[in-house]
């Protein structure tokens, strides 16, 4: 058990003596040893956490305001745009705020992958980030339906409905989530109740993802455990002050968008009211749903129905279900990575053949989105088909293999050792 704190001013020391919060909080947030040489990649964890509470903080304001109903819905939200008191602020910082959301984890996945973050002792670790990466998927897929724009109805109707390849109980699955035969006002105060829900849900699984840090310790660049406490510095001041710094470049950015291109991640579908009975041109998810958007359409038809899954005309599989498969695989994949990779080196810095498959895999990722983001016609077919089976193959083949196969270069005995070395 931590030591207990003594603490000068008598209402605290009070406080502390029936509830000892404050040395909690000085044990873990200023005293807590974090490896020194720790880059600005480290900052993206605590930027996903102020991000997560403006996002609840502007959400519950917004829902003061919003009318969960189908005849009423879109009309409330243009109402919160022109009549609330700063209410375009609000909503511009809530629907740029997610967008927001997924670019610093997003960063702060990639680095994991990178530094290896994932490995002995921090699997728990991971795999809370991976569920807490599920939730905000869930919880944007709920929101980007309550505006009720065309893009919103069409969306969910088109999502909703992957449920329906699960074989015998799809189709029953769809009817309850919609709470009807259709996307309708039941499907549309259910996401709103649980698009308010979740990010609690978020918050909760957030706050282990911190305690799980705080016992097994951060990671670091060089991927060595520490050693002695020369390795490390006390959070505070030294990494208080760090992230502040990224903390307003970040504010920066956040605010360019939200002043000046409010609507550079938004399509402009959804901004005329939904119609069940005019179909958009083309379907397109939030920006941060296209990679998975394009896995779920990569799946062909003949080679799912027919040369695989069929025999003697039984076919055990059908495309669609294959792809939901595909695209939920995507994510499952994730909570595995740390036993699929057989190295024992966690970081790039010391692996030089995965570092290359590492910048493949993100360009990988990138094309993803792009195929996402067009019709699934002509070459985006099959680019979209060949990147697919890349990422899975990543994950399948390219991480068991590299450990058995790399010669790593030699690893430092500790985190000081780098820099000893380069003043001496």
């Amino acid at each position: 058990m931590a030591t207990k704190t003594e603490f000068k001013n008598p209402v605290i020391r009070w406080v502390d003596d029936r509830l000892p919060v404050f040395t909690y909080l000085e044990h873990e947030y200023h005293q807590f040893p974090m490896p020194k040489n720790l880059n600005y990649w480290w900052n993206f964890g605590a930027l996903a956490s102020i991000v997560l509470v403006v996002m609840i903080v502007t959400g519950i304001m917004l829902a003061m305001q919003y009318t969960a109903h189908v005849s009423l819905a879109f009309e409330s939200v243009e109402r919160i745009m022109r009549d609330v008191n700063y209410g375009w602020l609000l909503r511009y910082m809530h629907t740029n705020g997610a967008s927001m959301f997924f670019i610093v984890v997003y960063i702060h996945i990639f680095r994991g992958l990178y530094y290896g973050s994932y490995k002995k002792p921090r699997e728990l670790l991971w795999m809370l980030g991976v569920a807490i990466l599920l939730l905000m998927m869930a919880t944007a897929f709920m929101g980007y339906v309550l505006p009720w724009g065309q893009m919103s109805f069409w969306g969910a109707t088109v999502i909703t409905n992957l449920f329906s390849a699960i074989p015998l109980v799809g189709k029953s699955i769809v009817i309850w989530l919609w709470g009807g035969f259709s996307v309708d006002n039941p499907t549309l105060n259910r996401f709103f109740a649980l698009h308010y829900l979740l990010p609690f849900a978020i918050f909760a699984v957030v706050a282990l993802h911190v305690v799980a840090v705080h016992i097994t310790g951060s990671n670091n660049p060089a991927g060595v455990d520490v050693q002695a406490p020369r390795d490390t510095v006390a959070f505070h001041p030294y990494f208080t002050a760090k992230d502040s710094v990224g903390l307003g470049v970040f504010l920066l950015f956040f605010a360019a968008i939200v002043f000046f291109a409010p609507n550079l991640f938004g399509e402009p579908d959804n901004y005329i009211k939904a119609n069940p009975m005019q179909t958009p041109p083309h379907i397109v998810p939030e920006w941060y749903f296209l990679p998975f958007y394009a896995i779920l359409r990569a799946v062909p038809d003949n080679f799912i129905g027919d040369w695989v899954t069929s025999w003697m005309g039984f076919s055990f599989i059908s495309a669609k279900l294959a792809g939901v498969i595909a695209m939920f695989g995507s994510i499952a994949v994730l909570f595995v990575l740390p036993w699929l990779d057989t190295s024992k080196v966690r970081s790039a810095r010391y692996r030089p053949v995965y570092r290359w498959f590492f910048w493949i895999f993100m360009i990988v990722c990138g094309v993803l989105g792009w195929v996402g983001a067009n019709p699934a016609e002509g070459w985006f077919i099959v680019i979209g088909r060949v990147a697919t089976a890349y990422y899975f193959a990543h994950f399948l083949v390219v991480f068991p293999l590299l450990g058995w196969l790399e010669t790593p270069r030699p690893l430092p005995a500790s985190i000081s050792e780098p820099v000893l070395k380069e003043k001496a």
